[in-house]
């Protein structure tokens, strides 16, 4: 099963840093962000994270909730959480498996190594949870605000 734009997202439940267990369709009634991050803690994902935190406000003003979702344990969410006081839900996807129904999980290259990741990506679902929107490959820097401004014209 694969993501379609224009069709019900594919709903899940992951365990999230507040304790709870998140399934994708309890936020029907709000516009959601999905994003895929590698790892807690890297450059990017910080940079990414804390521009989420920065805009929390500015999402929440547009019925908007973000759900930031990678293979991390929840007490690696935990920490970083902490470390940069982000404000909203991190859901840990420790055995992949949202990650390969959003065909995120991708063999990747550094330094001439391969091994299996997260391609940092976002999705976007509307009040009835229908997948409006995707970005692939995203870059961290920025992400946030081109979001936001998609919302606001579109959503």
């Amino acid at each position: 099963m694969t993501t379609v734009i224009g069709e019900q997202a594919l709903d899940f439940v992951l365990p999230s840093s507040d304790g709870k267990q998140v399934r994708l369709s309890d936020y029907k009634g709000k516009n959601v962000v999905l994003y895929f991050y590698p790892k807690d803690m890297t450059p990017g994902c910080t940079v990414q994270a804390c521009d989420f935190r920065d805009m929390s406000q500015e999402f929440a003003d547009v019925n908007t909730v973000v759900l930031g979702v990678s293979p991390d344990p929840i007490s690696s969410h935990l920490k970083f959480i902490e470390k940069h006081g982000l404000t909203f839900t991190l859901l840990a996807d420790e055995n992949q498996e949202v990650a390969n129904a959003y065909d995120v999980w991708k063999l990747k290259k550094n330094f001439g190594k391969e091994y299996m990741g997260i391609e940092r990506s976002t999705f976007l679902m509307n009040t009835d949870g229908i997948l409006v929107k995707e970005w692939r490959k995203v870059t961290a820097k920025g992400h946030a605000d081109e979001l936001l401004a998609y919302i606001k014209e579109n959503l």
